[in-house]
């Protein structure tokens, strides 16, 4: 349980670090909040003016003057919050990146490289709960600064009716406040009994053949009635939670209208014109009971999305920190061979073998491109030799250490689709570590000129340029990642495709660079001309593999010949 905890307030904190990491783009949100919510402070006014020194004055000039006023005001509150998104999506990025590192440190604390769960949650629950967290701070944020705006406006324009709009207004919020921890938990059993019946459904589909010839009908349909009945019973105990927003709606937003009206005679008495009431009720019924039905709509949904996906994340990733027992000892080898005895791996415990009983062997200093078709297992071979796979049964050792107790250092592996994160130009280059050397910043242009990744840092501003990884092309990433990797003082680099999105000229300078840089190189082949380049070439097809040269995997292989037949050289620019 107390495990449980930490972990929450481990994924609560990501929350909370993601909003205080940068004062100054907050402090901008806030600036455009301001002027978004100017129309909320200015349409009572706005509306009491127009009439009073308009309208009823027979005037039509003023009173259009200030309705002209209105929509400038609504004109530049649509330019802020067009800026309010653009900043919420810059805070929510980082965010993202932060939870799944919290994800990936869990997972790889506990050393489960095939947790499907991890999976799961660092590509759906991940995005889910970043998608939540924007639309969390953009309604919470239009709520706060929406009714400052009101309880101004109205404070300027028609004190008096404070007392009739804030008291059932703040009793509408506390009603619906006061429900959200009922809602947090009824969302939560509704998620798990969801699942538990999508579970037992795929299970059913999956063995229909033998619970037919087994005459299991009637047990196992009893036990999907029970999963149905359970899911059902959960949405109903939802939705009966699901009312209270309602109610608080119906109390916190239209029934201020009631008593405006209600009170509209003593408010004359009091000294105010019909305009002035016509404004207050514009007050409530433009700005305030949107603004409750923003956050309620907003919180209601996306909050609880956020919150049980958050205790989702909590719940199944292992925590961070000290593991049951000792954890285990990297190594750092002292020679960068790889050696693969006897290796199995497959992908689930009744699954065909990906790799099947293969023995290999990589000589230090070597260069191996891996080819053959689309799920031949080429991507699985690098992550076995990287360690990021564990075989099913048989070894995979790099300088006679197991790979998966290998010293990052000692190894960098980069897939095909290649990760860039929010920050500065140096800091994505510098991800794997500093290079030891005296001269950082000659090491540095070194390595971008020798990559082919000299044009790109030019384009981009320059190491302290931020980066924006959605607007980076897929081959602009790979270029970072490659420079990021030739870096790093790993003697094993393995690349899965990794230059896939680049032109054949910049790929060939790319892999040629690594060549020179020594070490052992193994390249996961995305052409042809990547074999051509290599010392030693694996041809994998299933289970089969057959090692050799070009010329000699042309005489050998039928396979190999058919590629090399196939295969039309690009034309090199």
């Amino acid at each position: 349980m107390k495990a449980l905890v930490r972990r929450r307030q481990a994924a609560r904190g990501v929350f909370w670090r993601a909003l205080g990491r940068e004062p100054r783009r907050l402090a901008a949100i806030g600036f455009w909040s301001v002027l978004e919510a100017a129309p909320a402070f200015l349409i009572g006014h706005a509306v009491a003016r127009a009439i009073e020194d308009g309208f009823a004055r027979a005037e039509p000039a003023t009173g259009l003057a200030w309705l002209a006023a209105l929509g400038v005001a609504w004109l530049a509150g649509a330019v802020a919050a067009r800026q309010v998104v653009l900043g919420v999506a810059a805070v929510a990025e980082p965010f993202r990146d932060d939870l799944l590192t919290h994800v990936v440190e869990g997972t790889l604390n506990r050393g489960a490289s095939r947790d499907s769960a991890a999976v799961a949650r660092a590509t759906l629950q991940v995005e889910l709960a970043r998608d939540a967290f924007a639309a969390v701070v953009t309604t919470v944020r239009g709520f706060v600064f929406t009714v400052a705006g009101v309880v101004l406006g109205l404070a300027t324009l028609a004190p008096q009716a404070l007392a009739l709009v804030l008291p059932p207004f703040a009793i509408g919020l506390g009603l619906f406040l006061a429900s959200l921890p009922a809602l947090a938990r009824r969302q939560r059993a509704f998620l798990l009994a969801d699942e538990r019946l999508a579970d037992e459904m795929t299970a059913t589909a999956g063995g229909l053949r033998d619970i037919e010839a087994c005459g299991l009908r009637e047990p196992v349909a009893a036990r999907l009635d029970r999963q149905v009945r359970a899911q059902a019973a959960a949405a109903r105990a939802l939705a009966r939670v699901t009312a209270a927003r309602t109610a608080a709606l119906a109390v916190g937003g239209w029934l201020p209208v009631v008593l405006v009206l209600a009170g509209t005679p003593r408010l004359l008495d009091g000294g105010l014109g019909p305009g002035v009431i016509a404004g207050t009720l514009a007050y409530v019924t433009q700005s305030l009971a949107p603004a409750l039905g923003g956050l309620v709509q907003g919180l209601g949904v996306s909050g609880i999305r956020l919150a049980a996906t958050l205790g989702r994340i909590a719940a199944s990733a292992p925590p961070i920190g000290p593991s049951i027992g000792p954890p285990r000892p990297r190594i750092r080898p002292s020679a960068c061979d790889v050696r693969l005895s006897a290796v199995t791996f497959a992908y689930g415990p009744h699954s065909a073998p990906v790799v099947d009983r293969l023995d290999l062997t990589i000589p230090e200093g070597d260069h191996l491109a891996v080819v053959g078709p689309s799920g031949a297992g080429k991507s699985t071979l690098a992550a076995l030799v990287s360690g990021m796979l564990q075989p099913d049964t048989g070894e995979a050792l790099v300088g006679g250490v197991p790979a998966d107790r290998l010293d990052p250092a000692a190894r960098v592996l980069i897939p095909q689709e290649a990760y860039v994160f929010r920050g500065t130009l140096m800091e994505n280059l510098m991800a794997l570590g500093t290079p030891d050397a005296p001269d950082l910043a000659g090491k540095l242009d070194e390595a971008v000129t020798a990559v082919g990744a000299r044009e790109l840092v030019d384009e981009l501003g320059g190491y302290e340029a931020r980066l924006d990884p959605a607007a980076l092309s897929a081959g602009q990433r790979q270029l970072i990642a490659l420079v990021r990797a030739y870096l790093t003082p790993a003697p094993l680099v393995i690349l899965d495709e990794a230059t896939c999105h680049l032109d054949p000229a910049a790929e060939a300078r790319a892999e040629s660079a690594f060549a020179r840089r020594g070490g052992t190189l193994v390249v996961v082949a995305h052409r042809l001309t990547s074999a051509l380049r290599a010392r030693r070439i694996l041809l994998m097809d299933g289970t089969r593999v057959t090692i050799g040269t070009h010329d000699e995997l042309i005489r050998t292989s039928p396979l190999y010949a058919d590629l090399a037949g196939h295969w039309h050289p690009e034309p090199v620019s």
